[in-house]
């Protein structure tokens, strides 16, 4: 392996191993070509023919289709990455990008984790520690705290009131979050969010917080190098299903500039309480009716929904990861970062919107994206590939830019109008449907938006079967 050394102690990457797949694989490679470093891409049986595969300047085989047999094997790609020469390792989203002991598999192994330190992945995996630094850093919480049994829980729900979230202590993304609105509820549901968190991280520990009634999820965009930390800007992702996003757009609408301002403070202060390095973002609940700001959770990665921010910015954050990893220095500050514009990006997967969302796994057969100014599109299908069922069933992101929010939205509209994607069924129509909702196109909806429009949907179908004559 060689690893070149700089005068100035820094460390020059050559060759990067890509640990990831689909969309963020080939963003990723995109970067490395820009900057002259080469891409290996790990992959597994079911992505060997992909066009990441094909884009890489090599590949290497990790395993069989099953992400617990390939993309989760700590060993295999650590093994992967120094059998090819590769300097460093970037994890992508998802997958090993928040677990700790890939990053420190990484250190003990020579190899460069594009990425924070494997204590900092940690120490934001853990949601209640999570929650302790934010208060050292004069970062509002949630009321809450943790629970060891159903006895506390109800004692601490009651102190709150109701209703409450159960969260799992070890992780996010919706596994082991439950909404109890009466002590009944709670009492059904406590296990049950035991043990969804022990399912999916180990850790079956959890801690009951506060529900926001309406409420806004905005997050902060933060790059730091150990030393210093900067925004990016914030970013609204409050069209939510379930607790996972749907669409993401920067700048938030429809925020009032001086909570905004102290959001941003309030990220890069949390960042800073932790020398926060490489890429990460801060995600706050916003109490609407209370005018208020609590802390959620720091992604410790590079998040799914970058290009929004990245658009309004002109920055690569890639590149701003990469160059943070070779042991630089920022090399923006505050004053250097301008935001022009506004940004609006749809997750399109390919799911069966009318069967409850259900995956659609299959070939496609016809794939057609709009050339547009202001369209940017980061997919990784074509006529012919493959939609495993093993991953997520992401399978592009179309995103909008203009000078406003409407005219970004307009020009979203427009082109998904003329996307193409034949062979699985995708949410497109719902995306269409959302755009064009007064409530969205006002801006500043709430976290509970998509779920009302859904059942609003669902109940005027019903009511069309009825009287439609048979």
């Amino acid at each position: 392996m060689d690893k070149a050394q700089t005068d100035s102690g820094t460390t020059k990457i050559r060759r990067v191993l890509v640990a990831n797949r689909g969309e963020i694989a080939l963003r990723i490679i995109r970067s490395l070509k820009r900057l002259d470093i080469e891409s290996v891409l790990a992959v597994s049986t079911a992505d060997r023919d992909s066009m990441g595969a094909r884009m890489a300047d090599r590949t290497v085989c990790i395993g069989p289709g099953r992400a617990a047999d390939s993309y989760l094997k700590i060993g295999t790609l650590v093994q992967a990455a120094l059998s090819t020469g590769a300097q460093a390792i970037h994890p992508g989203y998802g997958f090993l990008s928040e677990r700790s002991e890939f990053a420190r598999a990484c250190e003990d192994n020579g190899l460069v984790f594009i990425g924070p330190t494997a204590e900092q992945i940690e120490r934001m995996g853990n949601k209640l520690q999570a929650r302790e630094i934010a208060q050292m850093a004069k970062v509002p919480i949630t009321p809450g705290g943790p629970v060891e049994s159903l006895g506390q829980a109800l004692q601490a729900a009651d102190e709150i009131g109701f209703p409450v979230l159960i969260k799992a202590v070890g992780g996010g993304g919706g596994r082991g979050l439950k909404r109890a609105n009466t002590r009944e509820e709670l009492s059904k549901l406590f296990d049950l969010a035991s043990a969804e968190a022990l399912a999916a991280f180990g850790d079956g520990r959890v801690y009951i917080e506060c529900f926001v009634t309406q409420g806004r999820h905005i997050e902060v965009q933060i790059l730091g190098d150990g030393k210093q930390v900067v925004h990016l800007g914030d970013r609204d992702c409050s069209v939510q299903r379930r607790y996972q996003k749907l669409i993401e757009e920067a700048p938030a609408p429809d925020f009032p500039d001086d909570m905004r301002r102290e959001v941003q403070a309030a990220a890069v202060r949390f960042a800073q309480h932790i020398g926060y390095r490489s890429a990460g973002t801060v995600e706050f609940l916003i109490d609407v009716q209370r005018k208020q700001f609590y802390f959620l959770e720091m992604n410790a990665r590079i998040q799914v929904e970058h290009p929004v921010t990245e658009l309004i910015t002109g920055l690569d954050i890639v590149a701003e990861q990469l160059h943070i990893a070779q042991g630089n220095s920022l090399r923006l500050s505050q004053q250097d970062i301008h935001m022009k514009g506004h940004a609006i990006e749809c997750r399109i997967n390919a799911e069966d919107v009318e069967n409850d969302f259900q995956p659609c796994p299959g070939r496609i057969n016809e794939v057609q994206f709009p050339a547009m100014d202001g369209l940017r599109i980061d997919t990784y299908i074509e006529a012919g590939t493959m939609v495993p069922p093993f991953y997520d069933s992401m399978v592009a992101k179309i995103i909008a830019v203009a000078d406003t929010r409407d005219e970004a939205r307009r020009r979203l509209l427009d082109a998904l109008a003329k996307v193409r994607i034949g062979g699985v069924k995708t949410n497109i129509r719902l995306h269409q449907a959302i755009l064009r909702t007064p409530e969205f196109s006002a801006g500043g909806v709430d976290t509970g938006f998509l779920g009302r429009y859904l059942a609003q949907s669902a109940a005027a179908d019903a009511e069309h079967k009825e009287t439609s004559p048979t």
